[in-house]
């Protein structure tokens, strides 16, 4: 308020794990505005595995971090922090319904307050029921979604029901519901991050065992490992098929190759000993 980026702050919205939300008006405009919390006050699990490989300012920032210092942990709490604006940009750029970002500033994001058809703050999935169809359809609009991220090199790393929202498109626009994917702090890199298969994987599941309660038949489905197969094939694009079926290969193991990687790695280690012990 002090800057002039908001006029008044009209609720809030909620308190979560990682930030509050209060429901905010620039002039004419109703926007969103999450406050993060300190990393002292969050429950976020795991957070190393999020944070692996981003990129930080500089050498010292990253050598601060590594060790833990008061400014290193300044540092992480503002990479963490931009890591859901910098993955917001980059997403609403790659055609990704996500919420359209506005500013951050001084640990307050503001933007696109997603509301459904009467124009208030639109529901959780959690807090939806589906007929089969509007199930299979939402599962499919968001397995596309997932697709579209990954094309942009982003894992969500926490998709669930609990932080996608229900919004509608208004009368001008035929009143559709759409499904609008939220919270994005512990977004990875695709590429550069160990654990983001896994993070795929897990994403997908959740989407398949929250829609598999409408609609039974997804639960059968594997899209996880297709996706994944396709995007380091580098087959995977926002207009690839998809089925649903994934064959999982079963090669037979190289005994031989793999006594012999082992061998070669107790000669590596052998031979940096020696190195250390005569420097």
């Amino acid at each position: 308020m002090e800057e002039g980026l908001i006029d008044t702050v009209v609720r809030q919205l909620m308190s979560g794990k990682e930030a509050m939300v209060f429901v905010v008006r620039n002039g004419e405009h109703t926007l969103c505005a999450k406050i993060y919390k300190e990393a002292t006050h969050r429950s976020f699990r795991q957070a190393v595995d999020y944070t692996e490989n981003r990129r930080v300012k500089n050498s010292r920032s990253a050598r601060a971090m590594a060790k833990g210092s008061k400014f290193g942990r300044q540092e992480q709490e503002a990479a963490w922090q931009s890591a859901e604006v910098d993955a917001l940009y980059r997403l609403a750029a790659a055609g990704v319904r996500v919420p359209q970002p506005y500013n951050f500033h001084d640990g307050v994001l503001l933007m696109e307050l997603v509301t459904d058809a009467h124009g208030d703050a639109a529901p959780r999935l959690n807090d939806v029921a589906f007929t089969p169809e509007q199930a299979l359809t939402h599962h499919a609009t968001l397995i596309g979604e997932v697709v579209r991220m990954l094309c942009a090199g982003v894992v969500h790393g926490d998709l669930s029901e609990f932080n996608i929202l229900l919004a509608n498109t208004g009368v001008e626009a035929g009143g559709v519901d759409v499904p609008v994917i939220i919270d994005l702090p512990q977004a990875v890199d695709a590429a550069g991050n160990n654990h983001a298969q896994r993070m795929l994987m897990r994403d997908v599941g959740n989407l398949r065992d929250f829609f598999g309660q409408f609609a039974p038949e997804l639960l059968t489905t594997e899209y996880g490992p297709e996706i994944w197969s396709l995007y380091q094939a580098g087959m995977l694009t926002n207009e690839t098929p998809l089925t649903g079926r994934y064959e999982r290969q079963h090669a037979d193991v190289d005994m031989l190759a793999v006594l012999r990687e082992i061998d070669d790695a107790r000669a590596e280690d052998a031979a940096r000993r020696l190195r250390m012990a005569g420097g």
